[in-house]
């Protein structure tokens, strides 16, 4: 499939606008960057073919220099809520598509789902629930983060509860097993009558706001207990 060029602008050159930055370019999407701090800009002028402008991008003028006139998608990544949401709003008067935004305080999520921003959590807090999962959880293996759930990976332990028993016989809420990966690379589309045995790795589907009971229930019937 032909990709379609965009005119991307991408507002923050933290962690985040910086590798938007790398990923944007290497799809061949033509970028402009916007940050305050001149030092920033000057460096991702070092590494991309970019225009960069230094400037706040609450500033009506700034974005009229970037071409938000033009732009396809204009994406607020910067630690400052109130500038991620004044930039949207600026963006959704000059109309533009696709407007995408960080959102630092989840208590302020409401304001930009008014403007009609798509948001995305603190990135900080969702890679600390990841490494807590991982630690609490080392047989687990996130796949992906999709709006409004999580896709992972679990394996069923030697000496575990359930092992020997049928899918029927698990106790189920709020997620969903999409399919299970037998030693030998046998792929298998759960049924209730499959048995299930020590090493099968279950790939699940769960609903955000269910995670944490989601995982107690399965580690409960999958990890071997340790009493």
């Amino acid at each position: 499939m032909e990709t379609v060029i965009m005119y991307i602008i991408i507002v923050g050159l933290g962690g985040i606008g910086k590798n938007l930055t790398r990923l944007a370019i290497e799809h061949s999407h033509n970028v402009v960057v916007i940050d305050q701090h001149e030092d920033r800009c000057e460096d991702i002028l070092e590494h991309y073919d970019v225009l960069a402008v230094t400037g706040n991008a609450t500033d009506k003028s700034i974005l009229e220099e970037a071409g938000i006139d033009r732009a396809d998608a204009l994406i607020a990544t910067t630690s400052d809520d109130s500038v991620n949401l004044m930039t949207c709003w600026l963006a959704k008067k000059f109309r533009v598509a696709n407007v995408v935004a960080i959102v630092n305080q989840p208590s302020h999520s409401d304001f930009f789902k008014e403007v009609g921003v798509r948001i995305s959590e603190n990135p900080d807090e969702l890679v600390a629930s990841r490494l807590y999962y991982w630690t609490q959880n080392p047989q687990l293996q996130q796949l992906a983060s999709i709006p409004g759930g999580t896709i992972f990976e679990i394996v069923a332990e030697q000496g575990a509860p359930i092992v020997d028993h049928e899918i029927r016989e698990l106790k189920v809420k709020d997620f969903v097993f999409i399919a299970i990966r037998r030693a030998g690379g046998i792929l298998i589309i759960p049924s209730g009558n499959v048995k299930i045995q020590s090493g099968d790795i279950f790939t699940v589907f769960t609903k955000k706001e269910a995670e944490d009971d989601c995982l107690r229930l399965l580690n409960k019937q999958l990890k071997k207990s340790t009493e």
